[in-house]
């Protein structure tokens, strides 16, 4: 006697996984639409009437003791009052508040490759590899505009930004912005010492 082989098993066997399959995609369309829903929430515009608080504003005044994000959290101890406290003076300062030593020059040289250099290269003459591919050129520091500019110049070109440049004070901290301007004086004077030193 010959016994043959049904096949109802494998046609059932890849309708489940046909199955399994459809299901699984629904389920991650399903996760997408619950991010999406994430993302593109209610929400309320600045300055414009709302009904869900009680004066009507839909612009919520900061609560007691807040810091904004982007400066860090600003601990209850008196260190963290006085860094922060540091951080403001640094930000009202009009020339380089800091001791102007090799540690301020190594910090400054770090962030300066990091943030500085690709477009104003590492020479501080405005031919960075971003200029060299394309983008505009920045002025070379080594002009007597920008040797003669003040120290606060520079300091509200990286907060601010200048033209193409995009702004950086929401990533570069205040005391990393006076380092750099001091790294930015010490390239000046190493392509133009003075008379004296020469």
């Amino acid at each position: 006697m010959r016994v043959t082989r049904t096949t109802w098993v494998p046609a059932f066997a890849r309708t489940t996984s046909a199955l399994a399959a459809l299901a699984a995609a629904m389920a991650l369309v399903g996760c997408e639409r619950l991010a999406r829903n994430m993302y593109d929430g209610a929400k309320e515009k600045p300055l414009r009437p709302s009904a869900a608080f009680e004066d009507g504003s839909s612009s919520r005044p900061p609560i007691d003791g807040t810091v904004e994000h982007a400066r860090g959290v600003l601990a209850s101890t008196s260190s963290g009052r006085a860094a922060e406290d540091g951080r403001i003076a640094a930000e009202r300062a009009t020339a380089i508040p800091y001791p102007i030593d090799m540690a301020l020059l190594r910090r400054g040289r770090e962030r300066f490759d990091i943030y500085c250099a690709p477009c104003h290269s590492r020479l501080g003459d405005g031919d960075g590899m971003v200029a060299r591919r394309g983008f505009p050129h920045p002025p070379s520091y080594h002009i007597d505009r920008l040797r003669t500019a003040p120290d606060r110049h520079f300091y509200d070109v990286i907060t601010n930004g200048h033209g193409v440049m995009y702004p950086y004070g929401d990533r570069v901290a205040p005391e990393d912005r006076w380092a750099i301007v001091a790294y930015i004086r010490a390239l000046q004077l190493s392509q133009d010492p003075p008379r004296e030193a020469r």
